[in-house]
């Protein structure tokens, strides 16, 4: 089994490969065999203090934040050229650490170099200085100038890391922060990968530092004062911790949490095309996505018939080795994961739920974290397996009575970061979609898309990742008054 990372045992600091201050390791173990796949060192608190303290340095001291926005955007170029060089290594490594089926590792990592070319370009197109005209009577002209946050602690999950990495550090390097990027236990290799890039297209020391930690040494990262702002994807229960660290000390940080995506199934769809898109969904990366349209809300006249016909689909889902080319839906990423997901689909029997397909572990599949495609018809939206985020591949259908109910149904959750309505008619899916509490909202499917923005309304989370929307909260405005306009030429740093 080839492991194509040059210094697992090591992290990524100050521009160069250092020891570890433990011999503390972790495992990575291949989700689909239960197998050992490589170890990686393990970051303690001492680990990641050095860390921050080299962001901060190269923040304060360095050349990176004094470079123009044009010359930042050059190395986003290389970055995605180095990337670019990377989707085989990431084909080895993304479907043995989470489960996604390697046929779509390619298309997917095919977006991932065009984000850092997307914010490259915004060093041309991006206002980072406005000229403003005081209103007070001190100073005859002025400016707003966009200035980066600082020192940036970006927080990884495991699911879809490569990605996840890609909004958050394109834009923060454009705008001139410098970023501890703290990679998850179970899936360290994509930030490897970013460290190894880092090195190979020569960014100034300290400007990108790579540890991979748990969660004590993780929290240590987000209270540490030298840290300005955290960039942070996973868990709404999480969130919550790093919502209220960040406020106990008036840091900055944008949340990118979880979901109970509803997809709202109107009368003049065909069922059929509906679940298709929904099954197809629901099996990406074994449902280990946070936008996922878990939710099918439905009328109760056509319930049954959208049950049979999503059922009828998740019997011939295949589940399998996520290599084989002919597989539809990998393992979920852990035994723990896998666990919790068993848990709730026992949830959904005992609240009552009628058990359509799924529900158990696929035949012949006697290693490997994997779990059938589940569905569950004729749920309340008020129980738990309709309320709560699963991270799996398991469908609610839910029943209303119209389509205001629907529309009630696919509000009543404290999350809120995707939706799609499912109907032929543009100006409907329209109408409806704006009446949905969602971060983002489809026409029949899911239409999440980072190149655009992506982010939640309520408990989904605070602030958005991708589009010129996700360069904001990498900068910090500072107002300028001025007795007289200056002689030179604005800085655009």
């Amino acid at each position: 089994m080839r492991v194509p990372l040059a210094h697992p045992d090591k992290f990524f600091i100050d521009g160069a490969w250092v020891d570890p201050s433990t011999s503390d390791t972790i495992q990575v173990i291949e989700a689909a065999t239960e197998q050992p796949f490589y170890t990686v060192a393990e970051a303690r608190e001492t680990d990641v203090s050095r860390a921050v303290g080299a962001a901060r340095a190269a923040f304060d001291e360095g050349p990176w934040p004094q470079m123009s926005h044009a010359e930042r955007a050059e190395y986003l170029r290389a970055i995605a050229a180095a990337v670019d060089e990377r989707v085989d290594d990431m084909v080895e490594i993304w479907p043995r650490e989470s489960g996604i089926i390697s046929a779509v590792v390619k298309p997917v990592m095919t977006e991932i170099p065009a984000a850092f070319t997307y914010y490259a370009d915004l060093a041309d197109r991006f206002a980072f200085e406005e000229a403003v005209t005081p209103t007070g009577s001190v100073g005859t002209t002025g400016a707003i100038v966009a200035e980066p946050v600082g020192v940036v602690g970006a927080i990884i999950p495991w699911n879809a890391p490569m990605t996840l990495i890609a909004f958050k550090l394109a834009p923060a390097l454009l705008a001139g922060c410098t970023v501890v990027l703290k990679g998850s236990p179970e899936a360290p290799g994509a930030p490897y990968v970013i460290a190894e890039i880092a090195e190979q297209v020569g960014l100034p020391k300290g400007v990108v530092n790579v540890i991979t930690a748990d969660r004590e040494a993780s929290e240590a990262l987000v209270r540490d004062h030298r840290v300005d702002k955290i960039a942070f994807t996973g868990s709404t229960a999480v969130g919550r911790r790093i919502a209220a660290l960040m406020a106990d000390r008036i840091g900055r940080y944008t949340l990118e949490l979880g979901g109970k995506s509803p997809a709202i199934v109107l009368d003049d769809i065909d069922l059929a095309e509906a679940a298709d898109a929904l099954v197809g969904g629901t099996c990406f990366l074994s449902g280990q996505i946070c936008a996922s349209l878990t939710r099918v809300i439905v009328s109760s006249g056509r319930h049954d018939e959208m049950v049979e016909l999503l059922a009828e689909r998740f019997s011939r889902v295949k589940v399998g080795d996520p290599f084989d080319p002919s597989v539809q839906m990998g393992p979920l990423a852990t035994a723990t994961h896998r666990d919790r997901v068993e848990s709730y689909i026992a949830l959904g029997r005992s609240e009552g739920a009628t058990l359509a397909a799924g529900g158990g572990r696929p035949n012949g599949l006697d290693r490997g974290w994997f779990v059938e495609p589940t569905l569950f018809g004729n749920v309340d939206n008020s129980w738990r397996i309709a309320q709560e985020e699963i991270f799996g591949p398991v469908l609610c259908v839910i029943p209303a009575r119209d389509e205001q109910d629907a529309v009630r149904i696919a509000n009543d959750s404290i999350y809120g970061l995707n939706a799609s309505v499912f109907t032929h008619d543009t100006d409907r899916a329209r109408a409806i979609g704006r009446k949905l509490r969602a971060g983002t909202v489809g026409q029949n499917g899911n239409r999440a898309d980072f190149g655009v923005g992506f982010g939640g309304f309520k408990q989904s989370g605070f602030g958005r990742e991708g589009g010129v929307a996700g360069l904001y909260p990498y900068l910090e405005n500072k107002t300028m008054i001025l007795n007289q306009s200056p002689n030179t030429s604005p800085d655009l740093r």
